[in-house]
């Protein structure tokens, strides 16, 4: 018996099927907490090899989904800083806002604390591009301050790797803000 696949409504290209496949995976981890390139397939009703096509291994596609969810934590982050001015204030609560929201987060810790965990990339590229976008989006004044664009990705990376480290090993001690 041949399977229908993409529930009958086939996508129409290669972008259009990553997008649902990411958008698959990403509703899973929302219910699930973690996901699988067969449930996924199952999700949007085509074989295992369809998923693989476009993402080679679970780990791509875990990735590709915690990419798609992070907008909407940037907005919390952004949310829960609002009016802070100050640059030591905002990047020290930004830390410890993100570190206490990760856990909290199934797409962003599958990331940064599971199995699945990518903490040896904190400070690759893409991860630089995000900890800009989230810089950016405090209300901290950073020319006025004195952080050009070089500071300013010095002061990335340096938040990156202060996270870095909790993600990794978070100490003998249960902590809180």
């Amino acid at each position: 018996m041949a399977r229908r696949g993409w529930g009958g409504t086939p996508p129409a290209g290669d972008e259009e099927a990553s997008a649902r496949i990411v958008a698959a995976a990403v509703e899973l981890i929302g219910e699930r907490g973690t996901t699988s390139i067969a449930e996924v397939a199952d999700a949007l009703g085509v074989i295992r090899q369809t998923v693989y096509r476009y993402f080679p291994t679970v780990d791509a596609l875990l990735q590709a989904a915690a990419v798609q969810s992070v907008g909407a934590f940037l907005d919390r982050l952004a949310d829960h800083l609002r009016g802070v001015h100050d640059p030591a204030e905002a990047v020290v609560e930004g830390i410890v806002f993100t570190l206490e929201q990760v856990p909290r987060a199934p797409h962003l810790r599958l990331m940064l604390a599971g199995e699945h965990s990518h903490t040896e990339a904190i400070a690759s590229r893409q991860a630089m591009a995000f900890g800009m976008t989230m810089i950016r989006r405090f209300d901290v004044e950073w020319p006025a301050h004195g952080y050009d664009e070089v500071r300013l990705r010095e002061l990335v990376e340096f938040q990156l790797r202060i996270m870095q480290s909790f993600f990794i090993s978070r100490g003998p001690a249960a902590r809180c803000g």
